[in-house]
């Protein structure tokens, strides 16, 4: 890595940083390099000082994202920040960084009067994790509303794109490859005032029926079709069952919970049982929405 001769500030660069202090279910081993950059700018200048064979992953909140114990090889990039900003633009237009939380957006379009943009407020995540997995809530879906993206690569090169460049299904988004999301222009109509109603009832049924105070990620599985994840794990009779500190939720069954002594590999290996247990009872195999990424303790991916 020869980033060091054109680094922004040392206090956004830190080396082997735990990922448990930045993931949503506070596991995780440690990180060669955490990079915490103010601005595009120095993320720019980062990219393009950085060795080309240099592993590079992207962290928003770190909600759907379980980083094994043995940590990440690499640089790891925080977005919060330096895309952290949204805007209103003409025609009913919003301008979101990949770093702005998903709920945070929802509520301000809810206040410009723009939607429907509730859907966002049950997205755990950030604009940036929301546009990699076409994530939804509540019926709607991130692309739905996407009429622009900004992207860059490991060269730092920014490009402009629409969704044309991109496949995208129910929780799959294909494009370009090496290229990553800074930040997304969306199109809404104009609502009525009813729409902060509906936000803050969309919210107070998120609260009611997830474990939000408790650390997890968010849902596990993405749903079947004609089915519903949650519903699976809990007929197979899975609420409660724990591997060392993990637990599925007795709250909702699709929420896999750090009880406060969890490693991530007894999180993943409960990942599985749930998996195989449901294929067990009902033929039907779950595939996980998180994304699981770096080494186990004493190295590998298992």
């Amino acid at each position: 890595m020869n980033a060091a001769a054109r680094k922004p500030a040392a206090a956004a660069v830190l080396r082997n940083e735990p990922m448990s202090r930045h993931t949503s279910w506070r596991v995780g081993g440690p990180a060669d390099v955490y990079f915490r950059p103010d601005t595009r700018d120095e993320l720019v200048s980062f990219l393009q000082a950085l060795d080309a064979d240099t592993p590079v992953l992207w962290v928003g909140l770190g909600s759907n994202l379980l980083v094994r114990d043995g940590g990440v090889r690499g640089v790891v990039i925080a977005t919060a920040k330096a895309l952290g900003e949204s805007q209103q633009l003409d025609g009913g237009r919003v301008e979101a960084g990949a770093g702005v939380p998903c709920t945070a957006l929802a509520r301000r379009c809810a206040r410009w009067g723009l939607g429907p943009a509730e859907f966002l407020a049950g997205i755990p995540g950030t604009v940036g994790g929301a546009l990699t997995m076409n994530a939804g809530a509540f019926g709607g879906e991130t692309w739905d509303r996407v009429v622009a993206v900004d992207t860059i690569d490991r060269a730092g090169v920014v490009r402009r794109r629409t969704p044309a460049d991109y496949e995208i299904g129910y929780r799959h988004v294909r494009g370009p490859a090496g290229e990553w999301f800074l930040s997304a222009q969306f199109q809404f109509d104009r609502v009525d005032a009813a729409a902060l109603e509906r936000l803050k009832d969309m919210l107070q049924q998120r609260q009611d029926s997830q474990p939000l105070g408790e650390p997890s990620c968010g849902s596990v599985f993405r749903n079947p079709p004609g089915d519903h994840a949650a519903r699976l794990i809990d007929s197979a009779g899975l609420k409660g069952y724990a591997i060392g500190g993990a637990v599925v939720s007795e709250k909702h069954a699709n929420f896999i919970i750090n009880t406060g002594t969890a490693t991530a590999a007894d999180i993943e290996q409960l990942i599985a049982h749930v998996r195989d247990a449901v294929a067990a009872q009902h033929g039907i195999t779950l595939v996980p929405e998180v994304h699981i990424v770096g080494e186990a303790v004493g190295g590998g991916t298992a």
